[in-house]
């Protein structure tokens, strides 16, 4: 894989672009805490990568799982904490077996993309609803700040996860709606500690990153049903 030709043009601005902004909102906001820039940082590589169907992006994944899971620590978001060391980063885990399982016509660098069937979406959504039941409890236990946003982030979580497991181009569409209660999550922790603006707008960019995950999945997908 050549670095040099394997990235778009569209790649290389959006990247370019997300750690510019990550980097100035780190040393305007927040320099006691190079985790939070740190882990943004990891975020938007392995959000490109995973643009591309790249397997490496799934193993960042479990990297930045790790850093978030305790920044989330830090403000009591034991929602988040739970959600990305108890559930996304094994989950990321199993994506990266699947992916580097199925690559597309031997390619390493790009996934398959699979097909997700009516049946498996409905017992995604129908296993969604036990998931979110009980993390609530055990949120309500643990006093999370925040408590509903905090749950409604597991299940649109759980969602994402289960849909990169299975390789399906709605996986970023799901991170892309649970970019969205993150947002809501850290404006509210951002009211009280300012130094957690910059993890917000790491949120904000994660957002449009997997927008952009969103479209060029769709147009792998159209790509590789064309040559099969």
């Amino acid at each position: 894989m050549k670095i040099k030709n394997y990235f778009s043009k569209a790649d290389k601005l959006l990247w370019s672009f997300s750690v510019l902004a990550i980097v100035v909102s780190y040393l305007l906001l927040d320099r006691g805490n190079p985790l939070s820039m740190i882990a943004s940082l990891i975020g938007v590589t392995f959000l490109i990568l995973n643009a591309k169907g790249n397997p490496l992006g799934q193993f960042l994944t479990i990297v930045f799982s790790i850093f978030y899971g305790y920044i989330s620590y830090s403000f009591a978001y034991y929602g988040e904490m739970i959600t990305y060391l108890g559930m996304s980063a094994p989950m990321a885990l199993l994506a990266l077996i699947s992916w580097i399982k199925h690559p597309y016509k031997g390619k390493k660098s790009q996934v398959e993309v699979a097909e997700l069937s009516k049946k498996e979406a409905a017992f995604m959504l129908l296993l969604t609803v036990p998931v979110t039941v009980v993390f609530y409890f055990i949120l309500k236990a643990f006093n999370t700040s925040n408590l509903i946003p905090s749950t409604l982030s597991v299940s649109t979580s759980f969602i994402a996860v289960y849909l990169t497991f299975k390789r399906s181009h709605y996986f970023a569409l799901a991170y892309a709606s649970n970019d969205l209660i993150l947002i809501i999550l850290w404006t509210l922790a951002s009211i009280k500690d300012r130094s957690y603006i910059s993890v917000l707008v790491c949120f904000v960019v994660f957002m449009f990153n997997d927008l952009y995950g969103f479209i060029c999945w769709k147009k792998m997908k159209k790509i590789q049903s064309k040559k099969a």
